[in-house]
C-alpha cells in the first residue's frame, strides 16, 4: 500500500484526496492514513490539508524498496526488490539466492545502501561507502545457452550508458568489457558471474557498483575514478538512476535473448566504446601486446588489429587503452 500511494503522489502536481485514494485502492481512510504515516517516518515530506488531501513535497535521497518500485517505468523487470541498510556483497546474497532455487521469473535486485566486502574484476576490491553509492546486483534466470551468456555483461554496460546519457547528458564510454567511463575516470563498474548445472545455466549475477554522490576519493584513485557529483557538481538521486538502468537494461535484454547474441545491439555499443579505432594494450596472463581497436563482434568479443594487419578477437583478458587509467 505504501508504493502504491507514493507512486500516485509522485505522479501527481497537486493534492491528492484521501477520498480518490481510498476509492482507487478499495482501502479505508485509516489505511490511507497509516500508509502516509509510514512514509512520513521514512522521510517524506507529505503534507494533508483539509478536504484537499496529501501533496508530496520532499523526498529523502536514501534508497528503499517504496522508493525504487514507485519509479519504475518496467513491464516485468525486475520481479522483486530486496533491500539492505548493509550487507557484505550484493553479488554474494544474490548468488546465494540463486542456490537456493528462489530465482524468481522475472528477476531479483538487490540493492544496498553501503557494502563491506563488495567484489570487482579478479578479485579487486570496491570501495563503498555508505550513502553515497549504487550497489546493486539483478539475478536472472536467462533462458539462453551456456556459451551465449557473457555478452550480458555487454548489455548492462549498454544500458546504463544510454541511461546516464538520457538523465545527465554525460559524456560517458565503455570500456571492454565491463567498465563506464567519463573524460577517461571509472565510474562504474560490472561483474557478472553465473552458475551451471549440467551444462544448463543455473542463474546470472550482474553486479553493478556505480560512484553516485561521493565528493572525493582516496589519493590512490583521483586520478583514475570519478563520480556523477563529481561530474555534474550536484547530488543525484540514486533511486532514479536505478529505474532508469532498470528501464533500459530491461528493452536491451529482451533483444539479447531474442538473438541470443549481440547483432541488435552491436552498433550501438560500438558508438559507446572507449576502444574503438584507439590504440590499446592486451593484457594476458603470460603475454601483452598492442593493437587497435575496431569494435566488437556479435558474440561481444573485442576485435583487435595487430600490427601486421591481422585481426585477433579477443574474449578475455584485461584491456588496458591509451589516455584511460594512466595508460599513455
Amino acid at each position: 500500500m505504501k508504493t502504491k500511494i507514493l507512486t500516485e503522489l509522485k505522479n501527481s502536481k497537486d493534492y491528492v484526496s484521501g477520498q480518490q485514494l481510498c476509492e482507487k485502492f478499495g482501502v479505508s481512510r485509516t489505511a490511507v492514513w497509516k500508509a502516509v504515516e509510514q512514509l512520513r517516518e521514512s522521510g517524506y515530506g507529505i503534507e494533508s490539508v483539509r478536504r484537499k488531501g496529501y501533496l508530496l513535497v520532499s523526498r529523502p535521497e536514501q534508497i528503499s524498496v517504496e522508493e525504487i518500485q514507485s519509479g519504475l517505468n518496467t513491464r516485468w523487470l525486475p520481479g522483486k526488490i530486496c533491500y539492505f541498510d548493509t550487507i557484505d556483497s550484493t553479488n554474494r546474497y544474490a548468488d546465494q539466492l540463486g542456490r537456493e532455487g528462489k530465482v524468481e521469473k522475472d528477476g531479483i535486485l538487490v540493492v544496498a545502501d553501503h557494502q563491506t566486502m563488495g567484489k570487482g574484476r579478479r578479485g579487486r576490491t570496491w570501495v563503498s561507502p555508505a550513502g553515497k553509492n549504487i550497489f546493486m546486483s539483478l539475478l536472472l534466470k536467462p533462458g539462453i545457452s551456456v556459451e551465449n551468456v557473457s555478452g550480458i555483461t555487454l548489455v548492462m554496460a549498454l544500458s546504463i550508458s544510454r541511461a546516464m546519457q538520457m538523465l545527465y547528458g554525460l559524456p560517458v564510454q565503455i570500456k571492454w568489457p565491463n567498465d563506464i567511463v567519463c573524460r577517461g575516470k571509472k565510474l562504474c563498474g560490472i561483474l557478472t558471474e553465473m552458475r551451471v548445472e549440467e551444462n544448463e545455466i543455473s542463474h546470472v549475477v550482474i553486479g553493478v557498483g556505480i560512484n553516485v554522490n561521493i565528493e572525493e576519493f582516496p589519493e590512490e584513485l583521483k586520478d583514475t575514478a570519478t563520480s556523477l557529483y563529481l561530474e555534474l557538481q550536484q547530488q543525484q538521486s540514486r533511486s532514479r538512476l536505478i529505474c532508469e538502468i532498470m528501464k533500459q537494461f530491461e528493452q536491451d535484454v529482451e533483444r539479447f535473448y531474442r538473438t541470443e547474441n549481440l547483432s541488435e545491439l552491436q552498433e550501438e555499443y560500438q558508438t559507446y566504446l572507449v576502444n574503438q579505432n584507439q590504440e590499446i594494450c592486451v593484457i594476458e596472463p603470460d603475454k601483452s601486446y598492442r593493437g587497435i581497436g575496431r569494435g566488437i563482434n556479435e558474440k561481444g568479443e573485442l576485435l583487435v588489429e595487430l600490427p601486421d594487419g591481422t585481426m585477433k578477437k579477443i574474449y578475455a583478458g584485461e584491456v588496458s587503452v591509451r589516455g584511460v587509467y594512466g595508460y599513455v
